[in-house]
């Protein structure tokens, strides 16, 4: 699939994950589901979910290291900066052969955009946070938030997942 085809798809994944409301109940309940997915398919991830300026949910799954938590702040940051998820954000950067750097004078320090963090958007109000996964390939970071947020919000993951 082409960076197009992928952005586009994004795009849509982006307008239909949307919540009615986000609260503390909701965190545990996207962190706990991303929690289950990733025990039982043994991965070694961190998982964050937060109302910006606000932790909700954060875990380290086992084999996880210090170093997903900073990926997922950086990624996080990235989203609150821009309210997409980062993997667009990245493919992006990718399609205009630049980086977040050159284009906007983030410092890598911060800001990330590699997939695994994705826009927490609630109807008729916009973005109040993100959830964030780090220990696998962008793109799998990207894909199992999305199957996540699809379980959470009762849609097909498989109508939404990238090709």
């Amino acid at each position: 699939m082409s960076i197009a085809d992928d952005l586009a798809r994004i795009a849509v994944q982006e307008q239909e994950l949307q919540y009615a409301s986000f609260d503390e109940e909701a965190a545990w309940r996207l962190g706990a589901n991303l929690r289950s997915l990733g025990v039982a398919r043994k991965l070694k991830l961190a998982i964050d979910i937060r109302r910006f300026g606000q932790p909700l949910f954060f875990t380290s799954l086992s084999g996880a290291t210090p170093d997903n938590m900073e990926w997922c702040r950086r990624k996080s940051n990235l989203t609150a900066r821009f309210h997409r998820s980062s993997y667009a954000v990245g493919l992006e950067m990718e399609e205009k052969r630049s980086n977040i750097y050159e284009r906007y004078g983030l410092t890598v320090a911060d800001y990330v955009s590699h997939g695994g963090s994705f826009p927490l958007r609630i109807l008729h109000s916009g973005v109040i946070g993100s959830v964030t996964v780090s220990g696998l390939p962008q793109r799998g970071d990207h894909e199992l938030v999305v199957e996540a947020l699809c379980s959470e919000l009762s849609r097909s993951y498989d109508a939404l997942r990238l090709e």
